[in-house]
């Protein structure tokens, strides 16, 4: 790269995209990531990241391609059989997928900060293509492009005439749903380097995420099972009255927004009407130009030297409050309160937290309202509930010291011994995720209608099974497979893939025992049997965990340097 550095300024500024000057700063930067790659390599270290990199991307493929094979069979039937109207509500899914995922699994990736570049002579064309290259590999991406391959070969096999328009349209979605992805990240981590914006944003996701609760509704429970019961058909004729005019509007609204007009043009390309399909994919080009606007703004200022998250704006001197919340309790409590101050101000992991309840908000409603048969549903359904909002705890869990960063030199020299500190981070997460499994039941339940007292019970039992377990390997992955949390981004953390992947199949294990056990039970038609195997199971668990706590301090002094090296280290 140094001989990149001493470019001419002047060639600099008439680089373009693919110039000479742009082409061997690619080649410099290939070859720097491939050095990287090789000399990684040649350690357990690396070798392991690299193997579970590959894992992890081979998993999120297999998801994509169940994904995309889902959506493909609902297109081909929507074409085949004329249901256009159905397009929409696909792509509309397809797109809030798109837009959720990464922060849903933010902690499960690793991202490049391409920010280095800008100490080399790097045009900015050059360091916009450069950013949306490396959010190719963004799990969103990854997925969304299987569904969209999905939909177009549904649409090709049903009626292959309209290849063309269906390719130019998705495409088009695709590129809106990829730059509307860097674009949101790019402005959230914009946002949070200042303090103002910081606590706007997060009261704006909190009151959302309350507001969620009072939008479906699907929280009501069907009382009219025949639908050709006069109360029934009066219920629905009410509803149509009062709902009618709204969602007529909100279709008209749709069909001008970016899924609505990949689903008009896919449509008018099969009904032979050129024109309204170009005038379709020249909105959504329009579209697609506005959010590559919008994210080149943000990347502009970038560019120029602006990054707010690396030195403090200057403030008006605040009283700081010198009263504890929890005072006079011990080191535990301090710790504890350290870390519930540590997660108020960090708003990704905030996000974090919260996205998963969005999602088990929208998964809740397979299981609900099975009449009679509810109940033979309802333990694997609140059972996989749980689970979904534990992947929001990953980063907290399995990374317990990331969020010290400098701080980690201070635990080492504080005469707390390093067990009692992962034991208060630890109660603090249980107890966190126990405020954030009475969401879920509460969400659950009112998608569900009436909760089973039994049913409830072997799920709560589960969940202190659970607990010790995620809580024990969390500590062992936070000393082994450390890696610093950026408090001030949602994107571009520098994560470790074997922790993500070790982490998942941890969560799946866990997974797959409590599904077992309550399927096991459910078909024997012995649900209470559940909680007396859980409770035994938990007992074990938390012994081991307990147990394992001097050894968990062991490691931790034995692997003291390479804690400090990577959670001192600034990005």
């Amino acid at each position: 790269m140094a001989g990149v550095a001493a470019a001419p300024a002047m060639d600099l500024v008439r680089a373009g995209l693919f110039s000479r000057l742009a082409r061997t700063q690619y080649a410099a930067l290939a070859g720097m990531r491939w050095s990287m790659f090789r000399h990684g390599m040649r350690t357990t270290k690396g070798a392991v990241e690299t193997v579970a990199r590959v894992v992890i991307l081979l998993v999120y493929s297999c998801i994509g391609f169940g994904l995309a094979a889902g959506f493909g069979i609902g297109a081909y039937e929507a074409t085949a059989h004329g249901h256009w109207e159905l397009m929409p509500l696909f792509l509309w899914v397809l797109f809030l997928m798109w837009q959720l995922v990464p922060v849903s699994l933010a902690s499960f990736q690793q991202q490049f900060d391409l920010g280095g570049l800008l100490r080399f002579p790097v045009s900015f064309g050059a360091f916009y293509l450069l950013h949306l290259i490396f959010g190719l590999v963004d799990v969103s991406t990854i997925m969304g492009s299987f569904c969209c391959l999905g939909v177009l070969i549904g649409v090709t096999l049903a009626q292959p005439a309209v290849f063309g328009w269906a390719a130019v349209s998705l495409a088009s979605f695709a590129a809106f749903n990829i730059l509307l992805v860097r674009a949101i990240f790019a402005w959230i981590d914009r946002w949070l380097a200042q303090r103002r914006t910081r606590e706007i944003v997060t009261a704006v996701f909190l009151l959302s995420m309350l507001a969620m609760n009072f939008l479906n509704p699907a929280f009501r429970e069907v009382k009219y099972r025949n639908p050709n019961n006069p109360e029934a058909r009066a219920a629905r004729e009410n509803r149509e009255a009062k709902y009618g005019p709204w969602i007529k509007l909100a279709i008209r609204v749709q069909a001008w927004l970016p899924p609505g007009l990949a689903a008009r043009g896919l449509r008018s390309g099969a009904d032979a009407h050129p024109g309204d399909a170009t005038e379709s994919l020249a909105l959504l080009a329009i579209y697609v130009v506005a959010v590559g606007g919008v994210l080149g703004f943000r990347l502009g200022g970038e560019y120029r030297g602006e990054n707010l998250g690396d030195a403090p704006a200057p403030k008006k001197v605040e009283k700081r409050s010198t009263q504890w919340l929890l005072d006079g309790s011990g080191p535990i409590a301090a710790v504890m309160e350290k870390d519930l101050r540590t997660i108020l101000r960090a708003l990704p992991l905030l996000y974090g937290l919260g996205a998963p309840l969005i999602m088990v908000f929208l998964f809740s409603g397979i299981y609900r309202n099975r009449g009679a048969t509810s109940v033979t549903h309802l333990p694997l359904g609140l059972l996989l509930c749980l689970a979904y909002a534990m992947v929001g705890f990953t980063q907290l869990l399995y990374n317990n010291l990331g969020t010290e960063g400098a701080g980690i030199q201070l635990l080492f020299l504080s005469p707390t011994p390093i067990r009692t500190v992962l034991l208060a981070k630890n109660l603090f997460h249980a107890l966190l995720f126990a405020v954030d499994a009475v969401l879920v039941c509460v969400i659950s339940s009112l998608r569900y209608g009436a909760v089973d007292t039994v049913a409830l019970a072997a799920t709560v039992s589960w969940l202190v099974f659970a607990l010790p377990v995620h809580l024990a390997a969390g500590n062992a992955f936070s000393i082994v497979m450390p890696y610093r949390v950026n408090m001030g981004r949602i994107s571009r953390q520098r994560g470790s893939q074997a922790n993500a992947l070790l982490s998942l199949a941890v969560q799946l294990g866990v997974l797959g025992v409590g599904g077992a056990v309550l399927a096991a039970c459910a078909y024997s038609d012995r649900l209470w049997l559940a909680v007396p195997i859980f409770l035994v199971l938990a007992m074990g668990a938390a012994l081991a965990w307990l147990r394992l706590l001097p050894r968990f301090e062991a490691m931790a002094y034995a692997r003291r340097d390479d804690l400090i090296a990577t959670l001192v280290k600034a990005e």
